[in-house]
C-alpha cells in the first residue's frame, strides 16, 4: 500500500537527529522535506548579511545529509504550501516553531488556511528547553528577573524532554525547485568568514564535543577571556538548529554535576529569558520594556557610530571587539558587553544603532537574544544593567586580555606596544610610541572620545531620567 506523502517544513531546525517534527513525520508516511526562505513576511528582520552567508552552507549541509532531497523554494510559505498541497495531495504538514513575533503571525495564518482545506497541522518544541508559556509566576504573569526565572521558574519545572534520535526517513525524490546559489547567492567576502567555521550538524556536533571535552572544565571564569577556547561557540549551530538545546543541555549534564557545569546551563537559561521577553513583549526590537527611557536624551553622532562600526574609535579592546565581528562575523560574548556600553553609554547613541549592526554582521544573530541583549545593555531592559554600571574598556582590557593576546590579533597596529600601554595608548610616551611604530591620529586613531568624561556625561544623562521619575 502506498504511503501518505507529508511535508516537513525546515526553519530553524537544520539538523536530523533530536527534530521532533521530522520524528513525527517520519512515521506517518513518505516525507517530502522542504525549506522555504520568506521574503513577503520579516519586514526589517529579514535575516542580515552575515546569517544568509551560513545558512548557505548550512542548506548545502542539510541537502546532503538528505541526499540531495531537500526542496528549496522562494517566497510566501503561504502560497508554497497551498500549491504544493494542491499539487502534490499532501495529507498534513509539519514543523518545530518559531517564537519571532512576525513568525507567529505567518504560522498561525498558515495553519488556519491550510486546516480549511482538511490538511492536518502540527507544530512542535524544537528549539527551546521550555515553552515561553509555561515558564510563568505564580500569578499567571511572566518573569521580568532572570534569576527567579531560571531558578524558581526553569528549575523547578519538568526537565527539558531528552534528545531524540536520528529517524528512519523515506523521502521522496525532490521536486525540481531552486537551488542554494538561487535563494541565497554568496557575496564576495563570503570565503573570509566561511573559513572561521565549519558549519553543518555534523560540525556542530563536534563543536560541542570539543567544547565538553576541553571548555567547559574552565567555563565560568575561562568565558571571560576573550583569547582562551573556554567558551562553546555553539550560539549560531543553536540559532540555526544544527544542535538542539536539549543536546546541549543533556550533553553538559553528561559531564557531572559541577559549578562550571551548572554555570553553563544556567546561560542556556538566558538564552530562554531572551524567548521569555520577546514572547511577552512582541516589541522588544524596538521599544523600551522600561518606557522612562523614551525620553533619553540620546546624541546624533553619524561619525561616531561609523568608528565604532568600523573599529576605529581608538579605543583598542573597542576597536578589537568591533574587528572581531567585521572579520569572522561573531564577537566574544566580554567583548560583546564592552562594546555595547561604550555606544551606550560613553558614545550616548541609541541602542537601536547596536541591535541594527549586530543584525547584520552577526553569524549568530538571533531577534530574542540579540534585542534583550541590547535592552539590557542600554539599562531599559528586563534586568538591566544598571545606569551606573559603565565598562572602562581599559581596565577591562587589563582584566580579561592581560598578555593582550586578543587585541594584538585584531588590532595589530598596536601589537609592538608594551602590555602597559597596550589598552591606552593615549598614554604612552611619545619615544615608546615612535619605537613601536604608533602614530595617533594616522596609523591609529586618537580616541574619538575621553573616557573619564564621556563616563561622568553619560552618569549625569541617565540621572537626569531618575529624577525626573521621583
Amino acid at each position: 500500500m502506498k504511503q501518505p506523502l507529508v511535508i516537513h517544513w525546515f526553519r530553524q531546525d537544520l539538523r536530523l537527529a533530536d527534530n521532533p517534527a521530522l520524528y513525527e513525520a517520519s512515521k506517518q508516511g513518505t516525507v517530502l522535506p522542504i525549506y522555504i526562505l520568506d521574503n513577503k513576511n520579516p519586514g526589517a528582520y529579514a535575516m542580515g548579511a552575515a546569517s544568509r552567508l551560513w545558512l548557505h552552507h548550512a542548506l548545502l549541509s542539510l541537502n546532503q545529509s538528505l541526499n540531495q532531497k531537500l526542496s528549496l523554494y522562494l517566497g510566501n510559505p503561504l502560497t508554497i504550501l497551498l500549491d504544493l498541497v494542491k499539487h502534490h495531495h499532501i495529507k498534513a504538514i509539519f514543523w518545530n516553531r518559531c517564537y519571532e513575533p512576525w513568525c507567529i503571525k505567518r504560522d498561525t495564518l498558515i495553519k488556519t488556511q491550510l486546516q480549511k482545506k482538511g490538511i492536518d497541522i502540527q507544530s512542535y518544541n524544537g528549539s527551546l528547553l521550555w515553552e515561553p508559556w509555561h515558564i510563568k509566576k505564580e500569578d499567571g504573569t511572566p518573569y521580568k528577573v532572570f534569576t527567579p526565572f531560571y531558578q524558581r521558574g526553569c528549575l523547578q519545572s519538568p526537565l527539558p524532554r531528552k534528545p531524540l534520535p536520528t529517524p528512519s526517513l523515506i523521502c521522496c525524490d525532490k521536486k525540481a525547485t531552486l537551488t542554494v546559489n538561487d535563494i541565497l547567492p554568496l557575496p564576495d567576502w563570503s570565503d573570509k568568514i566561511k573559513a572561521c567555521w565549519p558549519i553543518g550538524e555534523a560540525n556542530a556536533k563536534r563543536r560541542l564535543t570539543a567544547f565538553l571535552k576541553k571548555g567547559i572544565a574552565n567555563y565560568k571564569e575561562g568565558r571571560n577571556l576573550p583569547a582562551k577556547p573556554f567558551v562553546s561557540r555553539l550560539s549560531p549551530h543553536l540559532h540555526f538548529g544544527e544542535l538542539s538545546p536539549n543536546q546541549v543541555w543533556y550533553g553538559a549534564k553528561s559531564c557531572g554535576d559541577s559549578q562550571q557545569i551548572a554555570h553553563f546551563c544556567s546561560e542556556l537559561g538566558w538564552r530562554e529569558f531572551s524567548y521569555s521577553q520577546l514572547y511577552f513583549n512582541p516589541t522588544l526590537p524596538q521599544k523600551n520594556l522600561q518606557t522612562k527611557f523614551d525620553r533619553f536624551p540620546w546624541h546624533q553622532n553619524q561619525k561616531h557610530l561609523k568608528a565604532w562600526q568600523k573599529g576605529q574609535t581608538g579605543i583598542p579592546m573597542v576597536d578589537a571587539g568591533m574587528r572581531e565581528l567585521w572579520q569572522t562575523g561573531y564577537m566574544h560574548n566580554r567583548l560583546r558587553m564592552i562594546v555595547g556600553s561604550f555606544l551606550v553609554k560613553n558614545l550616548l547613541l541609541h541602542w537601536h544603532h547596536g541591535e541594527r549592526w549586530f543584525w547584520d554582521c552577526l553569524v549568530d544573530a538571533d531577534l530574542a537574544s540579540n534585542s534583550a541583549s541590547w535592552q539590557w545593555i542600554a539599562g531599559c531592559g528586563a534586568d538591566a544593567a544598571p545606569y551606573f554600571r559603565i565598562f572602562n574598556p581599559v581596565t577591562q582590557g587589563q582584566k580579561f586580555d592581560p598578555e593582550g593576546e586578543y587585541v594584538r590579533k585584531f588590532v595589530p597596529e598596536l601589537k609592538a606596544l608594551p602590555n602597559k600601554y597596550l589598552f591606552s595608548p593615549w598614554e604612552a610616551p611619545e619615544a615608546l610610541l615612535e619605537k613601536a611604530q604608533v602614530v595617533l591620529g594616522d596609523n591609529y586613531p586618537k580616541p574619538i572620545v575621553d573616557l573619564k568624561l564621556s563616563r561622568q556625561q553619560a552618569l549625569t544623562a541617565f540621572q537626569s531620567l531618575k529624577q525626573e521619575a521621583t
